[in-house]
């Protein structure tokens, strides 16, 4: 299950898998379970794989490639060959496993970001642990999602990511929700630009995103940020985003895209 922002709370929903004619070999759970609706617009969301699992990048690619409107163009091994791939493809989106030899996939999203800012990056991990969670918020990815998750799902938050929504696995949210502080805060006090924040910190934004987004300087923003966690009375802004999820303190946006237009 799959939280979205600005689509607050959207569950998607696991299907079954149908039987594929011919012996394909694809594991069940890596095949396409749906019937897709081709996106409105004529250029596919281009994609990298980043995940040192040769298999799993076969199957990844091999579901995906079912998908008319995502094109896996490149693929990696390493952060450090995922960083190449990136700056000679620039595709639209980059699935990044969290366990890569080398430089690690947090690491290698947070270099991506300086460099390749039209990219949005889509974690793929197995762990759901918070230090984990807490440094890709940091970052600023556009999404994290557990390898638990469905062939659906995983559709899903790539069409998401690359319309700029923020994707967290629903298992992931839970956890953050959990440690969110039962104290009281002073959340009537937040200034509307201060809610302004919370609200583009909740959907995975960085400082400097929020600074264009907002039109803001750097300091600014890092100034609204610590009011905002003083206000609420957390100690990082994945405790704030915790806590935006667990109390619904962000309005919800509706999203409604022509590329998932049926």
């Amino acid at each position: 299950m799959l939280w979205q922002w600005p689509t607050l709370g959207t569950r998607l929903n696991s299907v079954d898998t149908p039987p594929l004619p011919g012996r394909d070999r694809t594991p069940p759970s890596m095949r396409a379970p749906f019937e897709v609706t081709p996106r409105a617009s004529t250029s596919p969301i281009r994609i990298v794989i980043v995940d040192d699992h040769a298999l799993v990048r076969e199957g990844t690619v091999q579901l995906l490639q079912q998908v008319t409107d995502i094109e896996v163009v490149g693929e990696a091994g390493s952060g450090e060959e995922g960083l190449g791939v990136f700056e000679e493809l620039r595709p639209d989106v980059a699935l990044i496993d969290v366990n890569l030899p080398g430089m690690n996939g947090l690491e290698l999203a947070r270099r991506a970001s300086t460099s390749l800012a039209n990219m949005r990056v889509l974690i793929l991990s197995a762990y759901d642990d918070y230090a984990y969670v807490a440094e890709a918020l940091e970052i600023g990815v556009g999404g994290y999602l557990l390898k638990t998750a469905s062939a659906r799902e995983l559709v899903d938050a790539v069409r998401a990511v690359a319309d700029g929504v923020f994707v967290l696995d629903r298992a992931v949210s839970g956890r953050l929700t959990r440690r969110a502080r039962s104290g009281s805060t002073n959340v009537e006090t937040l200034t509307r630009r201060e809610t302004d924040v919370l609200e583009l910190l909740a959907r995975g934004r960085s400082n400097k995103q929020i600074a264009q987004e907002l039109d803001l300087g750097l300091r600014t923003v890092e100034g609204h940020v610590s009011n905002v966690l003083a206000k609420l009375g957390v100690q990082s802004r994945t405790e704030a985003v915790a806590y935006a999820l667990g109390r619904r303190l962000v309005v919800p946006e509706y999203h409604d895209n022509p590329r998932h237009a049926s």
